[in-house]
């Protein structure tokens, strides 16, 4: 059965943590503001879960119930978490992997159930054969180690990251067996086809993050608002067996982050997620 969550950084993006310049186990994406203010928003437009950064989760280590109680307080599910990496520098994997480490304990504890993976540095002279190869096999070693955590990994494909363009994510997956999270938007920004990419990773599908894309500005819309087909991307979804939580992020969007939620979730509510092939 699907369900709707809708992912925090609408209300105010991502910044970094600072220490992460010149440390690098310590770099969290945050989203900036009241994360509380940002759940009942969230649960005032209808959804029923969340998606979060791993740094917004940083304040509440010691204190994690508290949270969640918040959380559970609004009606709401921790979707996922999402987080990210370099990968390609090998010399800094340990570091990385402990960061890792304090990330999937967070995402765990908080009792997220989709762990979301973004990133892989392109280098200033651009991307190599190597590193496809050398960030493959960290995601493997992530994905395993979120996985003994109860999470389902996953590796999100996006702008200025390592698989932008569709060769780019086939190059990728070639090296690394973790799961698809199929942000379309990014997808097609790209210069994919988020129907073609959902159909030839079908078996490896994990997760779902929709939003709508102006084609010409390469702008983030809410669901319906811009040009992609998504009622022909959901099919795809349907196909490929995918039943679980289809997130919303809408990072960028200039306008009324409150309005564009529950526009996005209108659409939802009027899109039929079943195969009429199934019984």
């Amino acid at each position: 059965m699907m369900k709707f969550a809708y992912e925090a950084n609408a209300w105010g993006g991502v910044v970094g943590t600072p220490g992460a310049v010149t440390d690098l186990g310590s770099g969290f994406y945050v989203t900036p503001g009241d994360v509380h203010h940002t759940i009942e928003a969230i649960a005032a437009a209808g959804y029923t879960g969340i998606e979060l950064f791993d740094g917004n989760l940083l304040p509440f280590e010691e204190s994690i119930d508290s949270f969640v109680s918040a959380v559970q307080a609004n009606g709401l599910e921790i979707a996922g978490v999402y987080t990210g990496g370099h990968f390609i520098y090998s010399d800094a994997q340990e570091d990385e992997l402990a960061r890792f480490d304090r990330s999937i304990r967070l995402a765990a504890l908080a009792g997220a159930r989709h762990y979301v993976i973004g990133g892989g540095a392109v280098r200033s002279t651009g991307r190599r054969a190597q590193d496809y190869e050398t960030a493959g096999a960290f995601l493997d070693t992530v994905a395993e180690r979120a996985q003994a955590a109860g999470l389902i990994p996953s590796y999100h494909p996006h702008l200025g990251s390592i698989a932008q363009a569709p060769d780019h994510i086939d190059a990728l997956f070639a090296a690394t067996s973790i799961g698809l999270c199929a942000d379309v938007a990014h997808i097609a920004a790209g210069g994919g086809d988020p129907v073609a990419v959902i159909r030839k990773y079908a078996d490896r599908l994990a997760y779902v993050h929709l939003k709508d894309l102006d084609h010409e500005t390469n702008a983030f819309l809410p669901l319906g608002a811009g040009d992609l087909d998504l009622n022909a991307i959901i099919a795809e979804v349907v196909d490929a067996g995918y039943h679980d939580w289809i997130t919303v992020e809408l990072d960028g969007y200039e306008g009324d982050e409150d309005d564009a939620a529950k526009r996005s979730l209108t659409f939802l509510q009027n899109v039929t997620f079943t195969d009429p092939a199934r019984p």
